[in-house]
């Protein structure tokens, strides 16, 4: 499983400097030193026998990063809770002194225990899974031939292979260098690339940006440093997010005022009241138990859970399970073209000479560039592709210079078949050409077309190291490039604007040529281009660039993590999606990163969500889920807190006025199966499209607590009639019955307004509960069973007619809540 790296402190915060710990990482183990090969000598890695050895003494990179909860941590979390607690002691006090269908609520919970239980189980499956297909797989020297090995098989002094977008997964030392640049700002801060060479300590977590070669492993297990700050990073988690911190609010808030209710009640009831001592105990427990939402946190949970089931099933790997309602907030996407709307291929169309350049030639100086680097980008893959080595007339590397998203170029020196040295340059024209060069104007219109070009140019004296190298160079030839568009990309894009969500195309290519491809791809705005070299630099003058730009072209990585810094100083909740090693550092900083599985490791390491199947059209998936999950809760949750704002209302009034409490537990067990169990459970998984809206639990409480205020007092007030109503034996059990006539249908009015808008099963569930409801009151055995029977007609129709107030009520503080908070 990939980790996400975090400072010091266990926080994916930037700027954090750990330098002590990374001098400390190049120490070797003074038990088992570490053999490292002599500088230049090509290391070959352990032998079987060794590897073995070292599994025996256990110095194997075994730190148990679990991409889920264990089956008994799942079990815990759901049965230990401090509601189940409370739940439990007065399920066992009920099965001692009342009828089993008093104790109805008890094996409520045990039935919404074991669906949580069994939820989070499947969604732990399904994450494991993914997490194995999604796992990086370092290569590894051994028996002096290279393969692929899972990254907890590595052992201590292995020679681990690196290249452009390798993540560091061990502590080690450089025992091979060609041109290594390692970026270690998710562990210093410091965002310049490091070179490394022979000797030079690189520390996991930090990742290769340009060039290779090999280190020994010098630190594996949880004495390398990511393993110390990351063991904890990527595990299924559903905490640290607002909708999961604000239930917990909401419980803290609850149990603060179900306490001392309660005592109250429990006084009323047993010491005040000289009832039958079985039956005051029985309505004591009846007034305490709603007053638990304990079903929110099921539902909640569930949600989730089948949200992970649900995307891993469209290869939709997600590493930080609050990404799920991120994503859904999210009101902003910056994309980046290569790997996003583009394919990862390319195709040469044409290859311009410049300045007299012999095509035959140029073709040569092509071939040769392609077979000096061991991992070439796309770009280069393309000129490999159509002019393959050739061993005849071959030319001697004598130097290279990798490509780096930084400089926007690579290079090569040769010695060539006839001893002559030279000096290659192929990168961004815009980039190599001073300003005003003729030959930029025959680009732009090349840009405008949405092709991508590559200038080729010669190194006057030969020397890549030249400080002014790429200044004197002298322009050779254009390698003209098309990029494959992806053909979901537009529908993607497409989606993105009819929910409103603004979309950047941030890239390192040239502004114009990226404007195109967006251009031909439909993306409103695309147009308006900016390049990046041209970007204000001031974090507010970049924000409101930002605004006014869809397509940015020339960025570096640097300035894509200041672009998403700056959109997040506006307001804006901001989702990056990317594949590359330059993307890594806003991926990290963005409030959710998103990679493609084919993407580098680094990409992966720090992304909250990985898209296996590399396709960007899994994203509105992704969005839709979130926005499913929590649009269906916030609705759900204010149907369970309307319940416990009515029951703790009720057991004041009835501590207030003395009386019996009106209910047993029975009933309310009966209300809230149909007014909310049942019924949640099919809200909170249905679609649901509406963007995620901040502030859960002001939205939540301030239509629970009016619509919990107008049940209880129109049912109270029902009770209250019927008390003078009937006298004589039964009277409390027809009270209790026309008391609970009212709540029912008042609740039913808070069900219905919650399921709008109207669809056909939402119709068919709120009248099939309410069908449920009517049974009950008709079947004699269920009258009996539930001590449910209306009597008379007077009092049953005005428990009715104070129902319908309530509803009238009820429909007129919401559309005031409305029309004052918005929807």
């Amino acid at each position: 499983m990939t980790q996400r790296a975090l400072d010091s402190s266990g926080e994916q915060t930037p700027g954090s400097s750990r330098p002590a710990m990374i001098d400390a990482g190049a120490e070797l183990d003074p038990v088992h030193p570490v053999e490292l090969p002599p500088s230049g000598h090509r290391a070959t890695g352990l032998t079987t026998a060794e590897v073995a050895e070292r599994v025996a003494r256990g110095e194997v990179n075994d730190v148990p990063v679990r991409s889920s909860r264990s089956l008994t941590e799942i079990v815990r979390a759901n049965v230990f809770t401090r509601f189940n607690l409370i739940i439990g002691v007065l399920w066992v006090i009920m099965l001692f002194v009342a009828p089993i269908q008093d104790s109805l609520f008890g094996f409520v919970i045990v039935a919404n225990t074991g669906i949580g239980i069994i939820q989070e189980w499947r969604a732990k499956k399904t994450l494991d899974s993914l997490a194995v297909i999604g796992e990086a797989k370092p290569t590894v020297r051994r028996d002096g031939t290279a393969a692929e090995v899972s990254t907890h098989e590595i052992v201590l002094g292995d020679v681990i292979e690196l290249g452009p977008g390798d993540k560091v997964v061990v502590d080690g030392t450089v025992a091979e260098a060609d041109s290594l640049e390692v970026d270690e700002s998710l562990l210093t801060g410091e965002a310049d690339p490091v070179l490394k060479r022979p000797g030079d300590p690189v520390m996991s977590g930090s990742f290769v940006v340009a060039g290779g070669g090999a280190f020994t492993a010098t630190k594996v297990g949880r004495e390398a440093y990511a393993a110390q700050l990351a063991e904890e990073a990527s595990r299924f988690t559903l905490v640290h997010s607002e909708l999961r911190s604000g239930i917990s609010t909401i419980l803290k808030y609850v149990t603060w005022m179900m306490v001392p209710t309660a005592i109250g009640l429990i006084i009323s009831q047993l010491v005040v009241k000289d009832n039958n001592f079985k039956d005051s105990v029985a309505r004591t427990v009846g007034g305490i138990v709603p007053m638990i939402p304990e079903g929110l946190v099921l539902l909640t949970s569930v949600a989730f859970a089948i949200g992970v089931v649900r995307l891993g099933r469209k290869q939709c790997l997600v590493q930080e399970l609050p990404a799920i309602e991120g994503l859904a907030r999210v009101d902003v996407v910056c994309l980046d073209k290569t790997g996003t709307l583009t394919e990862g291929g390319m195709d040469i169309t044409e290859v311009r000479p410049l300045n007299g350049s012999d095509e035959a030639y140029v073709h040569q100086v092509l071939r040769s560039l392609g077979s000096s680097d061991p991992r070439p980008n796309a770009s280069l893959q393309a000129i490999i592709d159509a002019y393959p080595a050739s061993q005849e007339a071959a030319w001697t590397v004598t130097d290279a210079m990798p490509f780096s998203s930084a400089r926007k170029y690579s290079g090569a020196a040769f010695t060539e078949t006839d001893g002559t040295p030279s000096a290659w340059l192929l990168g961004a024209p815009d980039v190599l050409l001073p300003d005003g060069d003729a030959t930029l104007t025959e680009i732009e219109h090349l840009n405008e077309q949405g092709l991508r070009v590559l200038l080729l140019a010669r190194v006057p004296g030969g020397e890549l190291d030249a400080p002014d190298a790429a200044d004197g160079a002298v322009p050779t030839a254009l390698v003209v490039l098309e990029q494959r568009l992806r053909p979901d990309a537009a529908e993607t894009l497409e989606y993105f604007a009819q929910q409103n969500v603004a979309t950047k195309v941030i890239s390192g290519d040239n502004a114009v040529s990226v404007g195109a491809v967006a251009g031909k791809l439909g993306l409103a705005g695309a147009e308006n281009t900016l390049d990046a070299r041209k970007m204000p630099t001031d974090p507010d003058d970049m924000a409101t660039a930002m605004e006014q730009n869809a397509v940015f072209g020339r960025v570096t990585p640097q300035q894509k993590r200041d672009m998403v810094a700056a959109l997040q100083s506006r307001g804006h909740t901001v989702a990056m999606t990317g594949d590359g090693v330059n993307d890594v550092l806003a991926l990290k900083d963005a409030d959710i990163g998103v990679s493609m599985g084919s993407g580098s490791e680094a990409t992966r390491a720090v992304a909250q969500i990985v898209l296996l199947n590399n396709s960007f059209a899994t994203l509105p998936s992704v969005v839709a889920e979130g926005r499913r999950v929590i649009g269906n809760i916030t609705r759900v949750a204010t149907l369970f807190l309307t319940k416990t704002v009515y029951s703790v209302l009720l057991a004041i009034l009835v501590v207030c006025t003395q009386v019996e409490y009106p209910f047993l537990p029975r009933h309310l067990t009966l209300l809230s199966t149909l007014t909310i169990g049942v019924p949640a459970f099919f809200l909170a998984l249905a679609p649901n499209k509406e963007r995620a809206q901040p502030h859960f639990v002001r939205r939540v409480m301030r239509y629970a607590i009016p619509s919990g205020v107008i049940a209880a007092t129109a049912t109270f007030t029902t009770y209250l009639v019927a008390r003078h109503h009937y006298t004589g034996p039964g009277a409390l059990e027809a009270e209790t019955s026309a008391a609970t006539l009212t709540l029912f249908l008042t609740s039913m009015w808070v069900l219905a307004i919650i399921a709008r808008p109207y669809t056909w099963w939402r119709i068919a569930l709120v009248a099939a509960m309410g069908l449920g409801f009517l049974i009950v009151l008709v079947v004699p055995w269920l009258q009996d069973f539930f001590a449910l029977k209306l009597v008379g007609t007077t009092m049953p129709w005005a428990a009715v007619g104070i129902a319908v107030a309530a509803a009238a009520l009820l429909e007129l503080s919401w559309r005031l809540v409305g029309r004052r908070f918005g929807a």
